[in-house]
């Protein structure tokens, strides 16, 4: 009985028109989304053919399938593992929320498959998850290249401070070394000058 059902809405659904706001596409300023037409000569209003059509309870799905997947089951929105506890594998169906992140919804399907339950919105989850665990694994080990990467260039840079406080101090000690060089080179030259008075001295008094 629900298998015909199934087809009665299909057929149903072919049918149905998309039912848009009175003169939406006339004026901008008028939204596509449904309002009834209330207009004392609308021409919609009052169901004229060649204009839109209006909604009637005719266009509705049977109401023992209504609001049901394809499948059968009952479209649940879950957002987390804990959600998937209320579920009932043989009526529902779990819908991953568009919201929630690669890794939680990896756990969502891992309980899905442990206890059954059907996932609407992804067809192939083994498919998913496998593609997933490649991504992650790409992502370790892009994530050790550039912590190798860092570490290289950390160690580069510290070799490179260590050879330049190296050259600093070779170049520290040789201007050490010219300071004390010239003032033995200035003490030498006033000892000499000093010799060179005495001598003068001791001529004038000769």
């Amino acid at each position: 009985m629900s298998e015909k059902l199934f087809v009665v809405r299909k057929n149903i659904k072919k049918k149905k028109p998309t039912f848009t706001r009175q003169d939406s596409h006339k004026k901008k300023r008028v939204g596509k989304k449904w309002r009834r037409p209330k207009g004392l000569q609308s021409k919609m209003r009052l169901g004229f053919k060649g204009y839109k059509k209006s909604i009637k309870i005719g266009y509705g799905s049977p109401r023992a399938v209504k609001g049901l997947e394809s499948n059968g089951l009952r479209g649940v929105k879950v957002c987390s593992v804990l959600d998937m506890a209320a579920l009932d594998p043989s009526k529902d169906g779990a819908i991953i929320a568009s919201s929630v992140g690669i890794r939680k919804k990896v756990g969502i399907l891992k309980e899905a498959k442990q206890k059954k339950i059907k996932i609407i919105n992804i067809k192939d989850s083994e498919k998913f998850l496998k593609e997933v665990e490649e991504l992650f694994k790409k992502k370790k080990e892009k994530k050790e290249e550039k912590v190798k990467e860092k570490k290289k260039k950390k160690e580069e840079k510290e070799k490179k401070a260590i050879e330049k406080g190296k050259e600093e101090g070779k170049e520290e000690k040789k201007e050490e070394k010219e300071t004390i060089e010239s003032l033995a080179e200035k003490e030498d030259k006033k000892v000499e000058e000093k010799k060179e008075l005495d001598k003068m001295l001791t001529k004038k008094e000769t």
